[in-house]
């Protein structure tokens, strides 16, 4: 009896111990919780005036019932395929530019030698990612400026004739992706270092001891050891291909409107559409499709790779 009543007791105890430690926990979650319902969830109520012809007078409930027409004046523009094309196609090279560059200079990164030298160009390549882009965008002009610029100085001291950057769309998807990998590279590298850092180093002295120089070496281990930081990390800028930086192409090219062809995004061209129209409904419908094609698109692209390597896949 002795036995069982000091069992009991033991089990309340660990009872009551758990409760608390579970207790403490929850108030730690909490006020994340907290604002993750105030902040994301709760605002998606707001999902209505999508489908609103939106009044101010009459406000979000009282506002007549829109339906769809809302969600097909992105389509009926006359800049409809510029926008989707340029939205699609610079965000699909920037995927596949910035997942090279990034994987690549982490490798490199690993290579290094020297705890120091590591952090310092950690340090330096991350710098671009801190910087606002309005700043980037006055660093950019410096380049660019058609009569002060640094490309254009050197151009004129060859002989040759300034160009007019502002007002020359043909440069500017070269531009733009070039200020794109430089601001966002640093940070993608240093996420993947940290797979790099992760992989077993008996791997590599395996690979050392059969013979593999330091090629062989990246190919047959620290590429596999990527490959599931790589699959996620596409998968989730694939979320976002409908979205784009609205800095990079609204702020970069001083919103030059000569370069709007090869400039302008979904993004810019409901921002533009907000403040001369004031349209609250069509710019929250733009942005519901941005959403759903997003996730669409995650989806489908999970689905191959589950389909095709199960263990990476997202869900």
């Amino acid at each position: 009896m002795a036995k069982q009543a000091k069992a009991a007791v033991a089990k309340r105890k660990n009872i009551a111990r758990n409760a608390r430690m579970t207790l403490a926990l929850f108030s730690m979650m909490l006020p994340g919780l907290i604002y993750l319902i105030i902040n994301n969830y709760i605002p998606m109520a707001g999902l209505v005036i999508a489908f609103k012809r939106f009044d101010y007078s009459k406000g979000i409930w009282g506002s007549d019932w829109a339906g769809l027409s809302n969600f097909t004046y992105l389509f009926k523009t006359n800049d409809a395929f510029n926008i989707i094309r340029n939205t699609i196609g610079y965000n699909f090279v920037f995927i596949m530019l910035g997942t090279v560059v990034a994987v690549s200079v982490a490798i490199m990164l690993n290579f290094l030698r020297g705890t120091m030298n590591k952090k310092i160009y950690q340090t330096v390549i991350l710098i671009p990612y801190l910087i606002s882009m309005v700043v980037v965008s006055y660093i950019v002009f410096g380049f660019l400026s058609q009569e002060n610029g640094y490309l254009n100085k050197i151009i004129a001291s060859m002989g040759g004739k300034p160009i007019s950057w502002y007002t020359t769309s043909k440069y500017w998807p070269v531009i733009l992706t070039v200020v794109n990998l430089w601001k966002g590279f640093g940070y993608s590298s240093i996420l993947y270092y940290a797979t790099v850092i992760g992989i077993d180093s008996s791997l590599y002295e395996a690979a050392t001891v059969d013979g593999a120089n330091r090629w062989k070496q990246v190919w047959h281990v620290t590429l596999p050891g990527l490959r599931g930081t790589i699959i996620t990390m596409t998968l989730l800028n694939l979320g976002r291909m409908f979205y784009s930086d609205f800095g990079l192409f609204y702020q970069v090219p001083m919103r030059s409107g000569m370069i709007s062809s090869v400039t302008d995004t979904i993004d810019v061209f409901v921002y533009k559409g907000l403040t001369q129209l004031n349209d609250i409904g069509r710019s929250s419908a733009a942005g519901f499709l941005q959403s759903v094609l997003g996730f669409i698109l995650v989806l489908a692209a999970n689905a191959i790779v589950r389909k095709n390597d199960e263990e990476n896949a997202l869900f």
